[in-house]
This record gives structure tokens, C-alpha cells and sequence, in this order.
């Protein structure tokens, strides 16, 4: 009866951490999902939903080092909303953050290594004397501006969820991630800035990464990575 009950309480923690943790499958354009894993490349954690907590991995570019998964490209114009969706919801607290990396040609098959990323979107918190608020938390979907001066052309687009509520050690963070492939339309002439690498952009003790957000409150916090370039 005990080892029935034991392995009842392993099945049901498993659950539960699983369940807790999300992904973000699809592209939202023009207000409609694309569809899992079609315009965005299929991340190692399609089942278990884990995160990443290695900052120094190559999978914190894109988080496809067992799937080495391929997508097709969608089309958006400069200036216009696009979204991720969020499986199932995000959970922890923690800031949300957008990058972009323009490819040599084609979006497919180019990995986004080197000083080629730049951050178009970010959501910090709110804080009080009571606590950090998160607007990131409990949502389904994250949705930012294509800047209206990015150049045309085709783009690696990173969505980017940090969990902070274990972070008060190096590596405890945990990092929800994916990259989608876009062709830009209409675009400007601006010149995003400043770029940044993955791996390279954080380090396991950014003040952003390890945190203690419970006791004492944090009176501050800093958003990890560069400023967001506006366009």
C-alpha cells in the first residue's frame, strides 16, 4: 500500500511541475494563431515543457539542440502586432522579453549565432512596498510591435519568458523560449542597436537572473540584456 501510495505522490509531483511550466508553440499574425510549430521552430521541450537554466548554453539562443527543428517563414509587415502563444499560461513571475536578429538571406536554416540580436519589446515589473507585480503572469499570449523603421528582409524572432521565483542562487532562473522566422514587408531604414549574442547576453549572476524577489523586497529591479531599440 505504501509503495502504491509513493509512486501515486512521484506521478502527481511530476504532474504538477510539468503542468506549471509552458512553452510558446505558435505565431499570432493579423490576430490569428499559425498553428504549433509551423512558423516557429519546434523547442526541446515540446513535451516536457522545461525550461532552460543554463545561460551559457547554445540553447539559449533557441532551445533546439535535440530537435534541430525547421520552420516556414511568415509574413508581416513593419509596424504591425504580432504575438506568441503561451502553452498554457504563463505561471511564475518573472520578466517577458523580445528579440530579433536579422538573417544573411533566409531566415530557415541560418541559427542566429554571433552580435546579431536586438530587443523590440519588454515587460518589467510593477513594483510597491508590497511586492513585484508581473504583467507577464497568467497570460496566454504575448503580443509586441514589429518596429515600424526595422528594414525589410528576414528575421529570427525570440520570445522570451525569465522565471525568477527560485533565482536567489546562480542558475536557478529559468528560461521559456522560442524562435519564430518572419519576412519583414514595409520596412524603414533604421539601424537596430545594441546587439547582443546568445549564448553572451546574460551572465548566471545579472542582477535581473539572480534575485531574491520575496524577502527583502526588492525596492529595484534591471531588465535583463540590452535596452529595448524602438525603431
Amino acid at each position: 500500500m505504501k509503495l502504491v501510495l509513493s509512486s501515486v505522490l512521484v506521478v502527481a509531483s511530476a504532474v504538477s511541475q510539468v503542468a506549471a511550466h509552458y512553452k510558446f508553440p505558435s505565431l499570432v499574425i493579423n490576430g490569428a494563431k499559425t498553428g504549433d510549430w509551423v512558423n516557429v521552430r519546434m523547442t526541446n521541450n515540446h513535451y516536457s515543457n522545461g525550461p532552460v537554466t543554463d545561460v551559457t548554453s547554445s540553447d539559449i539562443r533557441c532551445y533546439t539542440s535535440e530537435t534541430n527543428a525547421a520552420a516556414t517563414t511568415a509574413n508581416v509587415t513593419a509596424g504591425s502586432t504580432v504575438g506568441f502563444t503561451v502553452d498554457a499560461s504563463i505561471s511564475h513571475p518573472g520578466p517577458a522579453l523580445v528579440y530579433m536578429a536579422k538573417a544573411p538571406s533566409q531566415a530557415a536554416g541560418w541559427d542566429g549565432s554571433g552580435a546579431v540580436w536586438f530587443k523590440i519589446f519588454e515587460m518589467p515589473p510593477t513594483l510597491s512596498a508590497s511586492g513585484m507585480t508581473w504583467p507577464s503572469s497568467g497570460l496566454t499570449q504575448i503580443n509586441f510591435t514589429i518596429p515600424k523603421s526595422l528594414p525589410s528582409g528576414q528575421y529570427l524572432i525570440r520570445v522570451e519568458h525569465i522565471a525568477i521565483h527560485s533565482a536567489s542562487s546562480a542558475g536557478g532562473a529559468q528560461f521559456y523560449l522560442s524562435c519564430g522566422q518572419v519576412n519583414v514587408a514595409n520596412g524603414g531604414s533604421g539601424s537596430p542597436s545594441p546587439l547582443v549574442s546568445f549564448p553572451g547576453a546574460y551572465k548566471a549572476t545579472d542582477p535581473g537572473i539572480m534575485i531574491n524577489i520575496y524577502y527583502p523586497v526588492p525596492t529595484s529591479y534591471t531588465m535583463p540584456g540590452p535596452a529595448v531599440w524602438r525603431g
